[in-house]
């Protein structure tokens, strides 16, 4: 593999850049993903989700904390999509007890028009702490990475 020093700036950037990902959950133990929004935390140590209790993926989420993000490099119209950067994480989801103030601080300063969600009673935070990770940084540039390799490309 390579050092983290080759590929940790990309992927930094991308987990910092994207705020959108595809939240895959296991429904009657077959795979279903489904769009959601997230916000990493600075260490990458933890991404989080707010998410409905009427959503499938948060039913999934609390009977199989199993989870992966995927989460890609916006499309940008070019001829080869293959060497966009993209990463999956797996990882296992807990739900948070209330809304942290800090945590819904900045998730409103990424996502303002998602305030409405926290006047809803169904909607919650959930922590998804990474497993491990598998990092595409453009065709044929693929990293294996550890969750502590993870969380070592925050310091880029």
């Amino acid at each position: 593999m390579a050092t983290l020093t080759g590929y940790a700036p990309e992927l930094a950037a991308l987990l910092r850049r994207e705020r959108i990902a595809h939240l895959a959950t296991l429904r009657q133990e077959a795979p279903m993903a489904s769009m959601t929004l997230f916000l990493p935390d600075a260490r990458f140590t933890a991404f989080y989700v707010h998410v409905s209790r009427l959503a499938w993926h948060t039913q999934d989420m609390a009977q199989d904390p199993r989870v992966a993000l995927s989460i890609a490099q916006a499309d940008d119209g070019r001829a080869d999509p293959f060497t966009l950067m993209r990463v999956s994480i797996r990882g296992e989801a807990a739900r948070l007890q209330g809304d942290p103030p800090d945590l819904k601080a900045a998730w409103l300063k990424q996502f303002p028009e998602q305030s409405i969600n926290f006047e809803l009673p169904d909607f919650s935070f959930w922590r998804i702490a990474p497993r491990d990770a598998r990092f595409v940084a453009g065709f044929g540039r693929i990293h294996n990475l550890s969750a502590a390799e993870l969380a070592a490309c925050s310091n880029s």
